[in-house]
This record gives C-alpha cells, structure tokens and sequence, in this order.
C-alpha cells in the first residue's frame, strides 16, 4: 500500500457496554486514506465545477455536482464507518494537504477540455487509492470492503461518463 502512510486515524477506547469489532491499524489507516481522497475530491470537485468554461459547459457544470454528491456520500460513510469500528477519522484540512494524492486545480477558470482530463485523474487517483487498499481492507474486515465496492464501481462509472465529454470514436 504505497498510499497508505501511517494516518492520523486513531482509536477510540470501549466505554460502558460498548463492544464490537475493532479496527486494527491496517484497516483505520487504509479508511482514513480513502477518507482523505473522497474529501479532496469534493474540494477539487467542486474548484473545476466553479471555474470551468467553455464547450459544453452546462453538462460538465452539473455532472462534477454528481461527483462531488457521491464524494460526500463516500466520506460520509467512510467516516462513520471509522466510528462504528472504535476509530476517530481525521477530515482537518491539514490532514488532507499533507496526506492527498490528488493533483490540485488552478486557481480561474479552467477550459471544459482541461477540466476533462482533471476530472478523470482525480477520479481514477481516488478509485486507484481505494482499490490499492481494498485487499487489506477486505481481509480486516470484509463488510467494509462492500462499502469500498460501491464507490469503486460508482467513481469508475463517472469517470468513464466525463472522459466522453472529449473522446473521438
């Protein structure tokens, strides 16, 4: 898991009559991982969904909302994923600087052919971080695993939808 670094995910301690499954490190750190790159691309989603222009503008306009809806969803459950396991997910902006794989946008506007090719890096960048650490996630715990198997498929999908926007047969 080269992406995955030692996170500033952490663990909660059991209180009363808390019980349960408790994440080990490999699968706190792996989820704060893929937690980062679902925030980020909100961020970056919603950077190019503001600046973009150009050909075709509106349809890109609203399909980087799809995305960024689906990247709040994903860091969302993520999130309380990490909770229900007795672990703190960490979503401080520091935290994500330091630990994203993502390329950040410019700062303007950006040409709707550009804001393309941007788009479908971040998304493959998220999905390749989800699917690096899908494997220790599913022998950690294999119900988390089906979480990370509904956003793969769900960013893979939007991926292919936006790098059409510029394909030639």
């Amino acid at each position: 898991m080269s992406n995955t670094k030692k996170t500033p995910a952490g663990k909660t301690r059991k209180e009363h009559v808390e019980g349960g499954f408790i994440a080990p490190e490999v699968l706190r750190d792996s989820l704060q991982t893929v937690l980062i790159q679902l925030l980020d691309l909100q961020l970056v989603g919603k950077q190019i969904h503001w600046n973009v222009v150009g050909p075709n503008f509106r349809d890109l306009h609203q399909n980087l909302d799809e995305i960024v809806d689906i990247a709040r969803r994903g860091s969302d459950e993520i999130a309380e994923r990490m909770r229900a396991l007795h672990a703190t997910p960490d979503g401080m902006a520091a935290t994500i600087t330091k630990y994203t794989t993502l390329e950040q946008p410019t700062n303007g506007e950006i040409l709707t052919t550009n804001a393309v090719d941007m788009v479908v890096k971040a998304l493959e960048a998220t999905v390749g971080v989800m699917r690096e650490v899908h494997d220790p996630v599913d022998e950690a715990d294999p119900t988390t695993a089906d979480i990370l198997h509904g956003y793969i498929a769900a960013l893979e999908q939007q991926a292919w939808f936006i790098s059409a926007e510029t394909r030639k047969p």
